[in-house]
Order: structure tokens, then C-alpha cells, then sequence
């Protein structure tokens, strides 16, 4: 009988651990620029996080910049009592947004003030935490935007600043470029990580609005040696010691289109003129087979592609086959989860959200 029992224990415990292990779920952490109403076209049951999307720094301080954004943030928070593990957070920045970034935060006064700053704003709504988008520390971002090779320990400063006036329940992540000139040249790694809850890797537009030549702006995995990619930005800091949960990869809810590009390789790696995208919930009109669009998928970078040939234009881009590549990916890296840019890109239903969910849940 006592045998018996053991090997009841063993095989409950063996199928609880299975269990647990089918149903471990990763974050799904989505920015946001819209209003308070579009928001409730979406199913945020399947989101860990909502980073509102961008508050910006006036005379040093966290600064949201109207009242739309306001009444936002209130309904945003709001949702927390009908999900209560949903965590609402604050971005500071963006592409363009974060001009006075590496001035304010070059010294230790204005660090504390803005930490201080950010405990206030976040104390007034209700909000979760503090998100940073600075474009870029130590190197150039925005065009004419001040960058100094300081920024990269003052970046380090800035974080244990914030840890120490927000405390421990307070989150703090930060948006870091996908790209190796960023992931060398940028932050204090080792210093910085132990101090945030995770680090959103923007794996996009590593081929950007500024390039004069196609590519994959959001693949998975590198097709060429030299080529940027998501998988090659997680292996470069797990291989620093980063911990795999602190890692959150990024998908692109919109593509990046070329004009005037030969149909060579259908267009990929070609010479070309940036020009207007398509977001995701407008593919299926926009790049259609009527407007004379064929579609490629790129099964080494795990990435699509479209090329018209007729007006010689070409557009890369994330779409459900390859955000379901990256959230399985997430999963067996055992990473903290996916986030993407950005929520109002997608459509209300059967889009990119709805799949990340299928993987997440083994749909």
C-alpha cells in the first residue's frame, strides 16, 4: 500500500509539473497611442501590459502632454478592476520624442528630479511603472537630437536613480534598439539588468526608414552573416548573462516600403527609396494581389516580404505567420514574453494579438 502511494505521488506530481509547464505563460506587452475609446475595441484579457505611449519630459519632469492623453491614461487604469493582472506603465520618449533626454539626465540633479517626477505621475493615475524609449543613449538617433558618449553611464545612473525613489513594486523597462551598434555601445548591461523588470528588445526596423536598401526590417533569424536580426540581438545578452525571463522580443504591427527597386531576388536586398508603409489591419487591401502585390515568405529569417513588380516597389514586415514564429520563439527560449508596436496597428479581430494568444494557450 505504501508503494502504492509513492507512486501515486510521483505520477501527480510528474503530470501537475507537465501541466504547469503546458500552461506557463510569457508576457504580452502591447504599446499604445490611442484614445480612451479605441482601446475597448481589443481584447485586453490577452495582455499582460498596456505602455501608454509617450509622456515626455518638461523642464526635467515626466510630462503628459494633454488632456486627451489624460483621460486616457484614467481608462486605461480603469481596466485594472476588471483585469487585475494587468499592469498599466508610462513611456518616456519615443523616435522623435525624447530631444532634452541626454542634457536632463547628465547630471545627478536632474536625474533626481525626474525619478521624483516619475514616482508623482505614476502615484496620481495609478500606473504601474515607467517604461524608457530613449533614442539612443551614446549614439545617434533622431536626427540632430544631442548624443554623447556619457549617456551610457548616465543611463546607468538614471536607472538606480528610479529603482531607488520608485522602490521595488514599482516596474521599470526600458525600449532597446535590436541593432549591435546599440547592444555595444549603449548601455551598462551588467549594470543596468539586475535593477529593471525587463528589457523590450525592438527587434524592427533593423532595416529603418533611412535605408537606402531593402531588407527584412523584423526577422527572426539573420539570412546573411552581417544582418541584424531578433535572434541575434536575445543570443548576444543571453551570452552576457542576461537572464532569459528579463528578455522581451518585439514584433512590428506595419511594414517598411521601397520604391523604384528592381525585381532582383523579387526586391529584397536591393537599391531603393523609402516611401509610406502599410499598417497591419490595412495589409489586406493595401497589399493585395489586385494593387498588384505578390506575397514571399522567407523561411531562414522566418520573415515576409511583398514586391510589385508593376510599380517596382517592395515592403517587409511582420504578419501572423511570422509573429506566430516569434511567439514560439519567445516560449522556447524561455523568454519573458513578446511586446509589439503598435496595438491600434492591428485589426479588432483575427490579428496579430489573436495569434500571439493561439501560441501562447497551444491553439
Amino acid at each position: 500500500m505504501k508503494t502504492r502511494s509513492i507512486y501515486l505521488l510521483f505520477f501527480i506530481g510528474v503530470w501537475s509539473t507537465g501541466f504547469a509547464q503546458k500552461t506557463k505563460k510569457i508576457d504580452v506587452i502591447a504599446y499604445y497611442t490611442g484614445d480612451q475609446q479605441e482601446i475597448d475595441h481589443y481584447a485586453v484579457s490577452k495582455l499582460s501590459h498596456i505602455i501608454f505611449s509617450f509622456c515626455h519630459l518638461k523642464d526635467g519632469k515626466l510630462y503628459v502632454s494633454n488632456a486627451r492623453d489624460t483621460a486616457t491614461i484614467q481608462h486605461l487604469v480603469s481596466l485594472k478592476k476588471q483585469y487585475p493582472t494587468l499592469k498599466i506603465m508610462l513611456s518616456l520618449g519615443g523616435w522623435s520624442g525624447c530631444e532634452p533626454c541626454s542634457e536632463a539626465f547628465s547630471t545627478l540633479k536632474g536625474r533626481a528630479l525626474f525619478a521624483r517626477s516619475v514616482k508623482e505621475v505614476n502615484d496620481y493615475f495609478g500606473t504601474d511603472g515607467i517604461d524608457l524609449d530613449w533614442e539612443y543613449p551614446a549614439i545617434e538617433g533622431y536626427p540632430g537630437h544631442l548624443y554623447q558618449l556619457s549617456d551610457r553611464e548616465n543611463f546607468t545612473a538614471l536607472i538606480q536613480e528610479l529603482r531607488k525613489v520608485l522602490g521595488k513594486g514599482t516596474e521599470i523597462s526600458f525600449a532597446a534598439g535590436g541593432f549591435q551598434k546599440f547592444l555595444d555601445q549603449s548601455i551598462e548591461w551588467k549594470k543596468v539588468m539586475p535593477l529593471v523588470d525587463r528589457v523590450n528588445i525592438m527587434s524592427y526596423d533593423l532595416v529603418n526608414g533611412y535605408s537606402k536598401v531593402t531588407g527584412h526590417h523584423t526577422p527572426l533569424y539573420s539570412v546573411r552573416a552581417e544582418e541584424e536580426s531578433t535572434d541575434r540581438a536575445v543570443e548576444y545578452l543571453l551570452k552576457l548573462g542576461i537572464p532569459a525571463k528579463k528578455l522581451v522580443i518585439g514584433a512590428a504591427f506595419y511594414t517598411r516600403v521601397w520604391k523604384n527597386v528592381d525585381s532582383v531576388d523579387n526586391g529584397r536586398y536591393r537599391a531603393g527609396e523609402p516611401t509610406s508603409g502599410y499598417d497591419f489591419k490595412n495589409y489586406t487591401d493595401g497589399l493585395s494581389k489586385t494593387n498588384g502585390w505578390a506575397y514571399y515568405y522567407d523561411e531562414k529569417a522566418q520573415a515576409p516580404y511583398w514586391y510589385n513588380e508593376a510599380a517596382q516597389t517592395y515592403a517587409t514586415g511582420d504578419d501572423l505567420r511570422s509573429v506566430h514564429a516569434k511567439t514560439a520563439y519567445a516560449i522556447k527560449k524561455g523568454l519573458g514574453g513578446i511586446m509589439f508596436w503598435e496595438l491600434t496597428l492591428d485589426s479588432y479581430k483575427g490579428g496579430m494579438l489573436d495569434v500571439m494568444d493561439d501560441v501562447i494557450n497551444g491553439r
